[in-house]
């Protein structure tokens, strides 16, 4: 019995970490080890955990953005890219859980101005082209080819990421858009339409603030927090929120956020105002998972509409998920998440 339990350990670790047979290759007993799926293959002569300070040439200049590798797998790398605009990939964090049980690699990146990368003062940088021309950057460096580069974008990352795949998509194995309307327009229109539901007292409060520009103050924060967030971000009580989510919300670049988003969730602008690649969607033909929740601020229809309108979709609905559906429904999300990469990766897409 002694001389079985190693072999039925070694069986065990193997199942339990590849239920699709999609991990890393196994050594030459046949077992998975957990040095093939930390072994990366490009280290820097410094071992620093995965961590890659990635430099990306802008019009204003050199600067670099912060990455950590997590995992090694041939055929399914998966770079995140967070919302915000100008949070943090903290709020990923979640995917520690799932992700390496399946011996999937992925990528946190903090785009240029969020916390852990640089952050330059020079406004002309915050707009969507040239954001698309860092991803490509970033994916470059990686290594990152069409035949194992996965994209997700939640939030604004979603934006960043079907405007990437509108330019690149040559360069992508599957496209994963979560919690992202393709229009601005409609997304403004669905949060209007949520905001209407909410107690006319609350309302009144909000407005007063609105109209003295005090989007900022303490109180109407709170109240937006406890009001909505919690109804409509994550779906459980302010002093519940799992600390990365709380840690990526205190870094937020609040400049970037305001000259990119608008000044609040309310009253959505900013040069993303007028955003609209509804009709462009039916050019893709990478495979694409489109991710809607129940009580997100994105419309969960318009959503399912994603995974009709590109050539090769799936809509995954997380129903008692928010906007971070990562969080508030993670079963439905993350079995969902990993069957795509699985049966892109298998070739049963």
């Amino acid at each position: 019995m002694k001389k079985l339990l190693p072999l039925l350990f070694a069986i065990a670790l193997l199942y339990a970490c590849n239920p699709a047979g999609t991990l890393p290759k196994e050594n030459e007993s046949g077992a998975l080890t957990v040095a093939d799926y930390f072994n990366y293959p490009n280290p820097p002569a410094i071992k620093t955990g995965g961590v890659r300070m990635i430099p990306v040439e802008t019009p204003k200049g050199t600067f670099k953005v912060w990455t950590k590798q997590i995992g090694n797998h041939p055929t399914i790398k998966v770079l995140l890219l967070h919302g915000g605009p100008a949070i943090t990939h903290e709020y990923f964090e979640s995917f520690e859980s799932y992700f390496p049980k399946a011996g999937i690699e992925f990528y946190y990146y903090d785009q240029l101005g969020s916390a852990y990368s640089e952050q330059p003062k020079d406004t002309t940088l915050w707009n969507l082209p040239r954001f698309v021309e860092e991803v490509e950057q970033v994916r470059k460096a990686l290594g990152l080819t069409k035949d194992n580069f996965y994209l997700l974008g939640q939030s604004w990352g979603g934006i960043l990421a079907m405007q990437y795949a509108l330019k690149y998509q040559q360069n992508l194995k599957g496209l994963i858009i979560s919690n992202m309307m393709p229009s601005f327009p409609d997304y403004a229109a669905y949060n209007l339409f949520l905001r209407n539901q909410l107690r006319k007292t609350l309302l009144d409060t909000l407005e007063r603030y609105e109209k003295a520009g005090k989007y900022f103050d303490p109180k109407y924060q709170e109240l937006v927090f406890a009001e909505y967030y919690t109804k409509h971000i994550c779906r459980m009580p302010v002093q519940d929120w799992p600390e990365p989510v709380i840690r990526s919300f205190n870094h937020l670049n609040q400049q970037i956020y305001v000259q990119m988003q608008g000044p609040s969730e309310f009253v959505p602008g900013g040069n993303l105002a007028g955003w609209n690649v509804t009709n462009q969607l039916q050019t893709l033909t990478t495979p694409t998972l489109s991710i809607g929740a129940k009580y997100d601020t994105m419309d969960p229809k318009a959503m399912e509409k994603i995974s009709q309108t590109v050539q090769k979709g799936r809509y995954l609905y997380c129903p008692n998920g928010s906007h971070l559906s990562m969080w508030d429904d993670q079963k439905t999300y993350f079995e969902g998440v990993l069957q795509f990469l699985q049966d892109v990766d298998s070739g049963k897409f």
